[in-house]
């Protein structure tokens, strides 16, 4: 039996190197370099990057290390150093209550020091703590005892690991945003080094700061050419936070940009050691065709000209609060756009009628503003001269009446974006663009080509296991540098040669690609009037085009339901033709369908979109979908795929799959023979107790009352890992898209779920590659797991979990001492396995799991 397991072992760790090489593989072939926990000394828990541009040398903050890895050899080992917290101290931090895990130092803050430092804050076991990191020598300074050189780091740095942060250096000054208690109760955004007598914070009050989230900060630097006025430069912070000016029976959060000008040391008599030009306003992320408001912040990303700093641009990341569904938009704002609120009307609530109103007058000089050559002529030359009145007023007014907006660049819908970078394009004012650089909770990064209003998507490129988001994205010359908590990855981010298909070329054509020769080479010709990605579309396939998808064949049978599905990238709406008595149900911009005679035809998708130079949004057929009746199979269903390659590794686990279950119940079986020799084992069902030890009480996802465990599915839109326990047939079709040829072909897979485990397949829960090696973001939702339920039950068997009397004792009577005793033995011997006693994994769901 032993030699059996061993067997069994050495396949499963096959089907694993195979898989590993597979996708090494897929990688390689999009220019990608992974780095895994084994190739980083074991370190996790990477938070922090910097980078030395200079040298290429990436600093990594990380649980109680601090690493320095050569982007330029990704292959040579990383030098580290060990910063950890004493036992006494992390006991001491339990005590408190704290975890073991959180009780750690876990690094947050990297930032370059003049004379070749670099400063270092961590948590330190809830006790935030600073010190200075020597290049030269890669260690950290000494103090007089030998220990580490610290000094404190509130208000520098968070106590909690997970808490939101963000600092910036400006002058060699470091500016923060973070809590400044051990509860997490206190908010501030300060000057947190410099001289003593300078180091100011905000106000204490809900009017400056109401339970935010911080999410990034910017120092906007002004240049003497550019600076006419002798205007101050300025540091930006933004963050989520719940709005007071909205009285309503919930807590409303809004997306808020603040700015403190550099030269601020706060007041003399009122606002001392505080800031005297905190404003902020409110940022609105606003598709107006749809009303649909996004209003939750989650990254900002800083894009600035140098020399001109008035064209700094911020894109801006952001959710919704009030969409139970994953959905994710892009917003741009400029600075000068910022400026303009910020130089607008107070907003004010005048507690007689409790309405919120512009306040007048307002005094002069304008209270928050900034100093200049203007002000410091009138003597004004520091903010502790300026005015009681003036100080009074600003500490009362934080918030600007008017809101800075824009309109999203893109949404996506079923995707949590979570880090964002830009790369700009050299191209004409009309044709400018850049590409987004997007980073999701499951581990992938996706390349966006956005121009003019045009938003198309290029690469969906997977880097890390489901379970590590991305958390950092660095851009350096022309790679990606893209962590996750547990990895590291190198992508090459710009260059029309990544492109290796005509329609991929094609979607790329406004950002300077066109396809000659088989390949894909950049140009400087004007791409000229229209719908550039639409005529480069053209060129590829004349039958085939961005807007002119030709029709696909479903060869489908009666009572299957499945999901046709439509890719859209801007925020405007899309709309389906179908036959008139047809069962359908759209999903976004998705459509459900369940195959009857009457719902028998043609499928169109049409969206609404908008090209260069066109203010009105122009129709746009997406897809296009032929369902045709065949036999009781469902075979035909299957669409043709290109990647050949998924399913010879699909076929080729399943064989091993069918080896290794058919040793495992013949080993059992003569086991189980063996024993029945010389006694009977007690009855025992699959709806008894001992046989829910398959899966440990606290993994199985079910309801309570679920007497078995092959009773219940799953909303598959629920599940992070696609697991389900349905075991009818379903039909996924995999979009790749929104383009050409390559654009518009789908992949069909037909998938019967495993009921024997309580699971399903899970192996083809994240199964989405084609065969260049790409993934494609359409959420796919089978459609039998589309209900809560799939309405099926196990023969004969009640839903409470009790036996009936007739039928159900005469089926078990039935089974005598073969199959019955079997089915018990097999139950038996697999429950002494501890590959099925440990917990089965649970994705993370937005509402319920059950």
């Amino acid at each position: 039996m032993r030699s059996t397991a061993d067997a069994m072992l050495i396949l499963l760790s096959v089907c694993c190197l195979l898989s590993g090489a597979a996708r090494a593989a897929t990688l390689g072939g999009l220019g990608a370099t992974i780095l895994d926990p084994n190739k980083l000394g074991g370190v996790t828990n990477f938070s922090t990057f910097l980078l030395d541009r200079s040298s290429g040398v990436l600093f990594l903050g990380a649980r109680d290390a601090i690493l320095a890895i050569d982007t330029n050899s990704l292959s040579s080992p990383p030098r580290t150093i060990v910063w950890d917290v004493p036992e006494e101290k992390r006991k001491l931090c339990v005590a408190k209550g704290k975890t073991t895990v959180d009780c750690n130092n876990y690094i947050r803050l990297l930032e370059f020091l003049e004379g070749g430092r670099i400063y270092v804050c961590g948590t330190y076991a809830f006790d935030p703590q600073c010190a200075f990191l020597d290049l030269s020598s890669f260690s950290l300074e000494k103090a007089e005892d030998g220990g580490v050189k610290m000094e404190t780091g509130k208000g520098k740095c968070p106590f909690e690991p997970s808490q939101h942060y963000t600092a910036v250096m400006a002058g060699g000054i470091l500016y923060t945003a973070a809590t400044s208690n051990f509860l997490g109760t206190l908010f501030d955004i300060s000057r947190a080094t410099g001289p003593e007598q300078e180091r100011i914070r905000t106000e204490r009050s809900i009017n400056w700061l109401s339970d935010p989230e911080f999410v990034s900060s910017a120092f906007i630097e002004q240049s003497s050419e550019s600076n006419p006025t002798g205007d101050d430069d300025k540091i930006y912070f933004f963050f989520t936070e719940v709005a007071k000016e909205y009285d309503l029976y919930t807590k409303v959060k809004v997306p808020r940009v603040a700015r403190v000008c550099k030269s601020d040391v706060g007041g003399m008599k009122t606002l001392q050691r505080r800031w005297t030009t905190f404003l902020k306003a409110q940022l609105v992320c606003e598709d107006k065709p749809s009303g649909q408001r996004y209003n939750v912040l989650t990254d900002v990303f800083v894009q600035q000209t140098p020399g001109d700093p008035s064209s700094t641009l911020f894109y801006g990341l952001f959710t919704s609060q009030w969409e139970r569904e994953e959905l994710s938009a892009v917003c741009v704002f400029s600075l000068s756009d910022i400026s303009k609120v910020m130089n607008g009307p107070f907003k004010e609530l005048r507690k007689t009628c409790e309405n919120w109103i512009n306040p007048e007058p307002v005094p002069t000089p304008r209270p928050g503003q900034c100093l200049n050559s203007a002000l410091k002529a009138e003597g004004f030359e520091s903010s502790l001269k300026l005015p009681d009145k003036v100080l009074t007023f600003v500490r009362d007014h934080p918030l600007m009446e008017n809101s800075v907006t824009a309109a999203p660049l893109l949404v996506r819908k079923g995707i949590i974006y979570t880090k964002l970078a830009v790369m700009p394009t050299d191209r004409s004012d009309e044709q400018k663009g850049g590409v987004l650089l997007l980073g999701t909770d499951r581990g992938e990064l996706h390349k966006v080509a956005v121009v003019g209003q045009n938003a198309s998507l290029l690469q969906e490129i997977p880097l890390f296991p489901a379970q590590e988001p991305v958390n950092n994205i660095l851009l350096y010359k022309g790679q990606a540098l893209v962590g996750s908590p547990q990895s590291l990855a190198r992508v090459q981010a710009e260059g029309c040669a990544l492109y290796s298909h005509c329609e991929l070329c094609a979607r790329a054509r406004g950002l300077g690609c066109v396809w000659s020769d088989k390949t894909c080479k950049p140009t400087a010709e004007d791409p000229g009037p229209g719908d550039v990605v639409d005529n480069a579309l053209r060129k590829c396939d004349a039958d085939e085009g961005r807007c002119f998808p030709s029709t696909r064949e479903m060869r489908v049978s009666k009572g299957l339901r499945l999901l046709l599905p439509c890719v859209q990238l801007s925020p405007r709406p899309c709309t389906w033709e179908h036959p008139p008595h047809r069962h359908t149900r759209q999903h976004h911009s998705d459509l459900e369908v369940t195959v009857e005679d009457d719902s028998l035809g043609t499928y169109i998708c049409t969206c609404q979109e908008a090209g260069p130079g066109m203010r009105d949004p122009t129709p746009c057929r997406r897809a296009a979908y032929q369902l045709t009746l065949e036999g009781p199979s469902a075979g035909g269903a299957i669409a043709t795929a290109g990647g050949r390659h998924v399913l010879a590794t699909y076929i080729f686990c399943f064989g091993i799959g069918v080896v290794f279950g058919g040793i495992l119940l013949y080993s059992l079986t003569r086991r189980r023979g063996i024993g029945r020799q010389g006694h009977r084992l007690p009855d025992n069902s699959l709806s008894s107790d001992k046989g829910r030890d398959l899966l440990g009480s606290s993994a199985t996802p079910q309801s309570p009352s679920s007497a078995s465990l092959l009773s219940d599915a799953f909303h598959l839109t629920e599940k992070r890992n696609g697991t389900s326990t349905t075991n009818t047939t379903t039909t996924l079709l995999s979009n790749q898209g929104n383009g050409g040829h390559h654009g518009n072909s789908y992949s069909g897979i037909l998938i019967h779920s495993n009921p024997s485990n309580g699971h399903g397949n899970a192996v083809f829960a994240n199964c989405k590659s084609s065969s260049d090696g790409l993934m494609y973001a359409t959420e796919i939702l089978a459609a039998d797991m589309l209900d809560q339920r799939t309405g099926t039950r196990q023969r004969g068997r009640p839903e409470g979990g009790e036996r009936e009397s007739g039928e159900g004792n005469e089926e078990d009577e039935g089974l005598g001492d073969g199959l019955a005793d079997g089915l018990r033995g097999l139950e038996e011997e697999l429950a002494s396995f501890p590959v099925f006693k440990s917990p089965a994994p649970l994705a993370r769901c937005e509402e319920s799991s059950i």
